[in-house]
């Protein structure tokens, strides 16, 4: 991955973010995974065999997304360096979610600002796997604030980590390990034994960027508000905070970015009608507005902008 061919795939995810009609590697991805899940249940009756199947398609799906990506950019680079170029741009542009993160929650927000508070619960339920139907405006704003921090770190300054690492072949894998735990990394009673292996690979894979994220966060509080308190209050609440998250990577930029804004995230969220207490982070000051979603909206873009400065100065050191 040279600098150049990064600076076009993020050129690529700005313009063109996520359409529907373009065949996304990780939506096939979500389509195999979607199916060996049907098979293995077919096949697999006890904890034990479903556990062997689990870590097997842990290492099979990032390895198989890594080889079909370095074979495309081989094969495009034996017919010239310029293809091979044009082909690991466009294969690491489908790595980056940070125009497609931008898009849903503009929606969020259009939503909250024209009063529809109806269409800012279906819009909101597009990116969070909790209960929305019932959803107070306060709710929808904590909802969204803590996607756009989780999904800054696994879709923006991951994937910018692992391209600079290994290229798009690289990044590809990350998605097929990312996409794994979103799909089978629960533990319900049906993936508990055959997502462990998709989940503890997934915390694996994040625990850098996920840290990297929160220290981006804190920068950027501090840029965008013109007041490095900001940036000391973000830190802050990430040192006092960070780690109550039930995971070892979501709580880091979460509480971030309720630093950044001075808020309180975590609470209660619902899932299937049931309660699940969630740590809370940072300080309740203030209740939750729409603001907040443009606020954190901009530092992610600010964030965004960090991640992409520290990868093409390691990309042309190296």
């Amino acid at each position: 991955m040279t600098a150049v061919t990064l600076l076009l795939a993020v050129a690529l995810d700005a313009a063109l973010g996520d359409p529907r009609w373009f065949p996304h590697p990780v939506r096939l991805m979500g389509q195999i995974i979607a199916w060996c899940d049907e098979r293995i249940r077919a096949i697999c009756r006890s904890e034990w065999s479903l556990r062997i199947a689990g870590f097997a398609l842990s290492v099979l799906i990032p390895a198989s997304a890594y080889w079909l990506g370095r074979l495309l950019i081989d094969e495009a680079s034996s017919e010239s360096s310029l293809l091979g170029q044009a082909v690991g741009a466009g294969l690491a542009f489908t790595t980056l979610a940070g125009r497609d993160l931008w898009d849903h929650v503009r929606v969020v927000r259009q939503e909250l600002a024209s009063g529809n508070l109806p269409g800012a619960r279906q819009a909101v339920a597009k990116i969070v796997g909790r209960d929305t139907e019932t959803m107070p405006e306060s709710e929808i704003v904590r909802a969204t604030v803590e996607t756009i921090a989780e999904s800054t770190a696994d879709g923006v300054i991951a994937p910018l980590v692992y391209l600079t690492i290994g290229g798009a072949p690289l990044a590809l894998a990350y998605k097929a390990i990312n996409t794994l735990d979103s799909m089978i990394g629960h533990r319900d009673a049906r993936y508990v034994h055959l997502g462990w292996a998709s989940a503890r690979l997934d915390d694996l894979a994040n625990w850098i960027p996920s840290r990297l994220t929160a220290g981006c966060i804190a920068i950027a509080a501090g840029l965008f508000a013109g007041q490095w308190s900001r940036m000391s209050d973000s830190w802050k609440i990430l040192v006092r905070d960070g780690h109550k998250h039930p995971s070892p990577n979501s709580g880091r930029p979460e509480a971030a970015m309720a630093g950044a804004l001075g808020i309180q995230l975590g609470g209660v969220n619902y899932y299937d009608g049931c309660g699940q207490e969630r740590p809370r982070m940072g300080d309740q000051t203030r209740v939750l507005s729409r603001s907040d979603i443009d606020d954190a909206s901009r530092i992610m873009l600010i964030t965004y902008g960090l991640g992409l400065v520290l990868a093409l100065a390691a990309l042309w050191q190296a």
